[in-house]
């Protein structure tokens, strides 16, 4: 038998075997790479770390967005009730500023009533030769405070005239009161002491 013969029955020759060999070391090298890449646990846990600090990143920042929008509407809702609360508690103050301002114009009404009954009772009631005094008093008040007034307007400078002349406005404003007040207090200051003279 020859080596052709052999060759023809299955016998390999050496080209053959050396891609044989060649092939088993490539097969052999991958096989070996991939039993290393499976007992690399470090390169796994790296990879696994990251994909979980991947997952949180995203879980955070949707949590984050959820959270703002709540505080946006909760900060809308808060401005929607203050504004509400002003706007009633500018209705209940107008409301008692105009039942003050109705209770004082009564009251002064009322005061302005009693004050005209008060001076008309005095004056009912006080013989003539009193109520005579009293003008003449009322007179000689009048005439002093006048001679007072115009010494000291002489006297005065501007700025204090302006302010005592918004004074004597405010007062000729609110004249009929003080007038009915200060002739009864005049009145009973002069019968008081006409009857001390009668004792």
């Amino acid at each position: 038998m020859n080596d052709e013969s052999q060759n023809k029955m299955g016998t390999p020759t050496p080209e053959e075997l050396r891609e044989q060999v060649e092939r088993t070391r490539d097969e052999l090298g991958q096989t070996v790479e991939a039993l290393a890449a499976k007992a690399d646990i470090k390169a796994q846990a790296k990879g696994k770390a990251e994909a979980v600090k991947e997952q949180a990143a995203e879980k955070t920042a949707a949590v984050k967005a959820q959270a703002a929008e709540k505080t946006a509407a909760v900060k809308a809702q808060a401005a929607e009730k203050t504004g509400t609360v002003k706007a009633q508690a500018a209705e209940k103050a107008a409301a008692v500023k105009e039942q003050a301002a109705v209770k004082a114009a009564s009251a002064s009404g009322q005061i302005r009533e009693k004050t005209g009954q008060a001076a008309e009772l005095v004056k009912d009631g006080t013989p003539d030769a009193v109520l005579e005094k009293t003008a003449q008093a009322a007179a000689q008040v009048r005439e002093s405070a006048a001679r007072a007034g115009q010494y000291a307007a002489d006297r005065t400078p501007d700025p204090l005239l302006e302010k005592a002349g918004r004074a004597a406005t405010a007062a000729r404003a609110n004249r009929a009161p003080l007038i009915a007040g200060g002739a009864l207090l005049i009145a009973f200051l002069l019968v008081r002491r006409s009857r001390g003279r009668n004792r």
